[in-house]
């Protein structure tokens, strides 16, 4: 039988500064009806760029040199660009990493999905029309007669995917490539989409390619994984054969460097070694009734008719040398929660308690506030875009000190910027480099340094490794280890990502619609989850099958 997609050979080269370069070579796959072929690696391994060439969307630097693509027998490669976009979106559908930079904001969704009924298949007018209701339901988007209607901003992300979903689909594609499909969601959500699309492609007997560096998705999904690195593939087997014995050393390193329970108290990057004990000290947070209340106003006078409880009476202590994690489905107030400790909500009305070292954060004036800055700090999830791109990262990190800590002199500052770029395993030359010049995984490092150059006591970490690669997010939750065995710190941590918490984690916080449901040490909850929103998270965690988790 007549592979859906087959792909002989393949080379692409990079030109960039310091000449050219292969960024996929010699790379070969095929992928039948009803299967899903997982192409699975790090960033730069050559994933994305490898399925961005089958329907010729590379960049100007990016260029094939060689190799066929062939959807069922025609070469994608050698059809004139007309024809290609007859297939694009008709006969091959894509769901794109980021669906709110693929959906057009000023557009309405079912204009969106239309265009492509329009363009791929005879559907006009109310019969498009309905075909788009009927896709939005199949989907998933509630009341979708009138959602239709709705512009991307009034939909949360996991929604947002959901409408992807149901455009990458409109016309019935023969293959669909997902590219990281489920990256950002929180778990339940994630589950849904897996289903979503293993549903939809038994109804239509759909190939689909998955490319992700989510191992655990791989193993819920996958039919045959193909693992890439430094653009080519260095293993190829069946999902049951890859995960019962992988072969190469690369993938065994990359098992090794993904969190579990059992991993607990051993290093994840490199070669494993038992980490320094913690023992929790003196209670360093007390959290008593948080509330963030946001106004609902209509009207001229703009008078309140309403209030949105994003948070609503939470409750929590946090203590020296500890890690708490707060977990819930996205929109369940635990960000909020974190950037209420620090006063860095605008707009919202904002009650109850939150006293550091017993002195009060949220009604501290400003002197008072500038003063307890320096033992709360806040390391955000996206740390390109809380880093100033013009500044050099010595100025980054100066300008925490100029702020909080104005008594250091000038060569003070500097001894302790580049004292603390080295601890956490940055080159020797970052301090005169601008962000752009780093990897993802060390400008996580630099908003780290930047936290923990005013040395706080408490450390809020929003979602610090959701977007890293599995080697890369070990090396970062290593860091992070180290440092609190070292000075003590507390952390709460705010995240999805379960394998993080079974191997981080002391204590646990569940949030469900602002309130806190469930709280406990790490192995009560994990292990005997007692409120219907926890067990509802755990059992839609995707699990791999090696070692111990609870």
């Amino acid at each position: 039988m007549t592979p859906v997609l087959e792909i002989r050979d393949l080379e692409i080269l990079v030109e960039g500064e310091e000449g050219t370069r292969q960024a996929v070579s010699r790379l070969g796959l095929a992928i039948a009806r009803g299967e899903t072929f997982a192409l699975v690696g790090e960033s730069g391994s050559g994933k994305s760029v490898t399925a961005l060439s089958l329907l010729r969307l590379l960049p100007p630097s990016l260029g094939i040199t060689r190799g066929v693509a062939l959807l069922a027998g025609t070469d994608l490669h050698r059809l004139p660009e007309r024809r290609l976009r007859e297939l694009r979106g008709g006969r091959v559908g894509t769901i794109f990493q980021e669906p709110a930079t693929s959906l057009n904001p000023v557009m309405r969704i079912g204009e969106q999905i239309e265009e492509t009924l329009r363009a791929h298949t005879p559907l006009r007018g109310a019969a498009a029309r309905a075909r788009v209701v009927d896709w939005l339901r199949r989907v998933g988007i509630p009341e979708p007669e009138r959602r239709i209607d709705d512009y991307p901003f009034q939909f949360s992300g996991g929604q947002k995917q959901r409408i992807m979903i149901a455009l990458a689909l409109a016309a019935e594609p023969d293959l669909l490539i997902a590219d990281e499909p489920t990256t950002a969601l929180d778990v339940t959500v994630q589950a849904q989409i897996l289903t979503l699309l293993a549903d939809i492609q038994r109804e239509l007997g759909m190939a689909i390619l998955l490319i992700t560096h989510d191992l655990a998705v791989v193993r819920q999904v996958a039919d045959h994984v193909a693992l890439m690195r430094h653009g080519a593939i260095v293993e190829s087997a069946p999902a049951a054969e890859f995960f019962q014995a992988p072969r190469h050393p690369y993938a065994r390193e990359l098992f090794a460097a993904i969190p579990t329970f059992a991993k607990r108290g051993q290093t994840l990057a490199g070669s494993p070694r038992t980490l320094p004990e913690r023992q929790p000290g003196d209670r360093l947070l007390e959290v008593r009734d948080l509330a963030v209340h946001y106004p609902l106003r209509r009207g001229a006078w703009g008078r309140t008719r309403d209030w949105v409880k994003a948070v609503d009476g939470v409750s929590f202590d946090l203590h020296a040398g500890e890690t708490l994690a707060l977990l819930g489905e996205s929109g369940c107030g635990k960000t909020t929660t974190g950037k209420a400790l620090l006063r860095l909500l605008d707009g919202p009305h904002i009650g109850g308690s939150a006293r550091l070292g017993g002195e009060e954060l949220l009604t501290a004036d400003r002197r008072t506030l500038q003063r307890l800055r320096r033992r709360i700090q806040i390391v955000f999830q996206d740390p390109f875009a809380s880093l100033d791109p013009r500044m050099r990262i010595g100025a980054t990190l100066e300008q925490g000190l100029l702020a909080l800590r104005s008594e250091l002199d000038a060569a003070e500052r500097q001894r302790r910027a580049a004292a603390l770029v080295e601890r956490v395993g940055l080159p020797g030359d970052t301090l005169q480099r601008f962000p752009h010049e780093f990897s993802g995984g060390q400008r996580q490092r630099i908003a780290i340094a930047r936290a923990l150059i005013v040395e706080p006591q408490v450390l809020v970490c929003d979602e610090p490794t959701s977007a890293l690669d599995v080697s890369v997010q070990a090396q970062i939750l290593d860091l992070l280890r180290e440092l609190q065995a070292e000075r003590g710190l507390a952390y709460l941590f705010i995240t999805h990502n379960f394998g993080v918490v079974e191997y981080l984690a002391d204590r646990i916080a569940v949030m469900d619609g602002g309130r806190i449901v469930e709280q406990g040490s790490a192995e009560q909850v994990l292990r005997a989850p007692a409120h219907a929103m926890t067990q509802r998270l755990l059992a839609a965690v995707p699990r791999l099958d090696f070692g111990t988790s609870p």
